[in-house]
């Protein structure tokens, strides 16, 4: 059998398509991202010092987009006072009653006083005391670092204090920058107590 010779039209006919496959691959792999980044994974950026020692100024996380259910203890990243990407700490949701402070300075939700370590060292519940009951479809959120955190607390007195539900964008599952810092983030115990 004789070979056959592939003539040079043939060749760059096949280098062609080559490239036009690579662009291909490329433009679905980037609107593949697009489309996590929008419906399912998001990554956020800490600007302030209101959620530290949790989370410090530069760090990054990733936020699930996929489930919108809230609970108290989480995390979350919202649509905040002032139109912005916010991040606080769910203290309460709707029908819950917050209290600031019981006896020993905690604050109580339903009753029930909070154990807070994730509180910057040194920093305590809230300096601005307090007593609401969370409209159904709301929450009440406050930053780890309290006396530094324009939380729900600073919002209320103009009948503000609230986020809705439907606010939320996600909810913080991991730290993933700087990479010494890595890690996932769960609910704090002190929040199964509270019914």
């Amino acid at each position: 059998m004789a070979e056959e010779e592939v003539t040079e039209p043939a060749k760059k006919k096949k280098k062609g398509g080559g490239f036009r496959e690579t662009i291909f691959l490329l433009a679905g792999g980037v609107g593949l991202a697009l489309l996590l980044q929008a419906f399912v994974v998001g990554s956020f950026y800490i600007p302030s010092e209101s959620m530290e020692n949790t989370l410090l100024v530069n760090d990054r996380v990733f936020v699930n987009k996929l489930d919108p259910s809230v609970d108290r203890g989480e995390i979350v990243v919202f649509k905040g006072w002032n139109g912005e990407d916010t991040i606080k700490r769910v203290i309460a949701v709707g029908g819950d009653k917050v209290v600031c402070c019981d006896s020993k300075r905690r604050i109580t939700v339903n009753g029930v006083a909070l154990d807070e370590p994730y509180l910057y060292p040194d920093d305590f519940p809230s300096g601005d005391e307090f007593s609401v009951t969370v409209p159904p479809g709301k929450l009440w959120l406050m930053g780890d670092h309290r006396s530094a955190s324009a939380d729900s607390r600073a919002h209320y007195e103009r009948s503000e204090g609230w986020i809705s539900e439907d606010d939320v964008i996600g909810t913080a599952v991991l730290r993933y920058w700087p990479l010494n810092r890595i890690s996932t983030f769960s609910t704090p115990e002190t929040f199964s107590k509270v019914r």
